[in-house]
């Protein structure tokens, strides 16, 4: 049997090397749920979506694109710009067909 103390000294040691190893691995980013979101300004806002100026202003007014105001500035949220651009993702040929099969099947299951 195995001195106690030398048992005690191994796991420290385990520790010991586990926390070295911790402490020098670089640091991973976890992606984008800790992204920070980046504010645009209108004419940012305007090249990233590829769209004019005052095509931007008048989305903006009629509630088409999510803005926020300060003073008499606007900004869009880059998160909020790109989740509208997926909105408007068109489905393809195959999506529909399988989305349509399903459909079919849940209605022959009732």
């Amino acid at each position: 049997m195995k001195n106690p103390f030398e048992i005690i000294d191994e796991r420290l040691n385990n520790i010991e090397n586990l926390l070295l190893d911790i402490k020098h691995k670089p640091v991973q980013d976890s992606g984008k749920t800790e992204q920070e979101d980046q504010l645009l300004n209108v004419q940012e806002t305007a090249s990233f979506l590829d769209l004019t100026v005052p095509t931007i202003y008048s989305k903006a007014s009629r509630g088409e694109l999510p803005f926020m105001k300060r003073s008499k500035r606007i900004y869009f949220s880059k998160n909020d710009l790109m989740e509208y651009l997926k909105v408007g993702r068109r489905k393809t040929n195959d999506e529909i067909s399988m989305a349509a099969e399903e459909h079919l099947k849940r209605l022959e299951g009732k």
